[in-house]
């Protein structure tokens, strides 16, 4: 295939990553997006995004320039370039699952033809692209390399970022042979001014990208583990950091919360493939169970110094200020701040969350947790500030705290006029 006016991109999975990928194609090339969800595609096609990445002028731009966006998968029947960018998970036992994966394979295989182009944009672990993506076209009697090609293409969006967009990162590319990779770093080439990086295989490049978020995973593992080991003293772990960056090569990583749908969930992927494989991958899975602690490690803190403030635990009110992932977005997957709601919960204290970022029907719906709307007359024996949203620097705690309460500074993002703060 070559580079011209007859490409009609297939973007399936209108996410954090499929909607911006799209818009951005929609600038040059004839662009379909497909999404089960039949309320965002009708929200999108209304011009709104409930994800607060784009605006509606954004959207009808986007339009304009001849950008279809449907829940119908026959509308994907003219493309000849397939990129894949679902959800990739992990289940209740942390094994990853390719649900979505396999549908959306499928619903390709209903329409791909002869010399057509898929691309996965998902976060796997090296060879699921060519195993799983490939048996379910092999079933319909295709060969790789001869009736289609396959290609992975690592995302590498920052949710709420706006300043690193899709176009303002590079982007790794590869394909199933030379050919084939030389079309997809022209296509990607053709549209990302951050420019491409040619991996030497599908496998690479899946590595790559697994790697990522899992270097930042372990790495904030260790500065999780030094701020419980100098709380138990209590070193303000912020200084120690602080002090430690004064050297030109220190990283400097910050404790917290590790949610969302990469960093808290690309681990997995990548321990999984070192098991397929017969090793047993200590550093990740080690990382992964002091994040995975966090939560439990901040209530029992927090509790701690309720009780050496002669407050009744039992009695206590307490909220939570924060439930999106990170900062900035309204994206609520894998939220550990919930967390922190239910191991509170244990100890039948009433807990409030705020969060004015995520739409409260979502909450609802995905953690059966009802946040409230507003902070006006309430008053707290403790406040969790969880999220490090610019709101919520802004706001003057004190006024819903309680004489003698305190506020636990989760991400370290307020002033220290507070006379009962505490951070990690």
């Amino acid at each position: 295939m070559k580079i011209n006016d007859d490409i009609i991109i297939g973007i399936i999975g209108l996410g954090y990553v499929g909607l911006p990928l799209a818009i951005l194609f929609a600038e040059r090339y004839k662009t379909i997006g497909f999404d089960t969800n039949s309320l965002k595609v009708e929200q999108l096609n209304s011009c709104y995004d409930q994800m607060g990445e784009f605006s509606s002028e954004e959207l009808a731009n986007a339009f304009e320039s001849g950008f279809i966006c449907s829940n119908q998968a026959e509308v994907l029947q003219k493309c000849n370039v397939y990129i894949i960018t679902v959800p990739t998970p992990v289940d209740n036992n942390k094994k990853p699952e390719f649900e979505s994966l396999i549908n959306a394979c499928r619903i390709i295989a209903e329409y791909i033809t002869i010399g057509n182009v898929v691309i996965l944009e998902s976060t796997v672990y090296p060879g699921v692209t060519e195993d799983i993506c490939g048996s379910i076209f092999g079933a319909k009697e295709l060969e790789l390399n001869r009736d289609y090609y396959l290609g992975y293409s690592p995302e590498r969006i920052n949710p709420g970022d706006k300043e690193h967009s899709v176009r303002n990162i590079r982007k790794i590319v590869s394909g199933s042979n030379e050919e084939i990779t030389k079309f997809i770093a022209a296509l990607y080439g053709s549209v990302i001014s951050a420019g491409v990086y040619v991996a030497p295989d599908i496998k690479t490049a899946e590595a790559a990208k697994v790697i990522e978020n899992t270097q930042r995973d372990i790495n904030i593992a260790f500065v999780n583990e030094l701020s419980k080991i100098f709380s138990a003293k209590s070193i303000d772990t912020y200084e120690v950091l602080k002090a430690a960056s004064t050297k030109w090569n220190f990283l400097n990583f910050k404790p917290g919360l590790v949610g969302g749908h990469c960093i808290g969930v690309d681990p997995y992927y990548l321990a999984e493939f070192a098991i397929q494989n017969k090793y047993y991958p200590e550093i990740i899975l080690a990382g992964r169970n002091v994040n995975e602690s966090m939560s439990q490690h901040i209530v029992n803190r927090l509790i701690k110094e309720l009780i050496c403030k002669s407050i009744n635990v039992s009695y206590s009110k307490i909220l939570i200020a924060g439930l999106t992932f990170k900062e900035g977005c309204r994206d609520i997957r894998n939220s550990k701040a919930v967390d922190l709601y239910h191991h509170l919960k244990e100890y039948n204290i009433q807990v409030d969350v705020y969060e004015p970022n995520a739409e409260p029907s979502d909450i609802i719906k995905t953690y059966n947790v009802t946040p409230i709307q507003s902070l006006e007359g309430l008053k707290y024996d403790a406040i969790i500030v969880a999220v490090a949203h610019e709101e919520f620097r802004n706001i003057n705690w004190n006024l819903y705290l309680n004489p003698n309460s305190i506020i636990f500074d989760v991400k370290n993002i307020l002033t220290n006029s507070y006379n009962n703060r505490i951070t990690l």
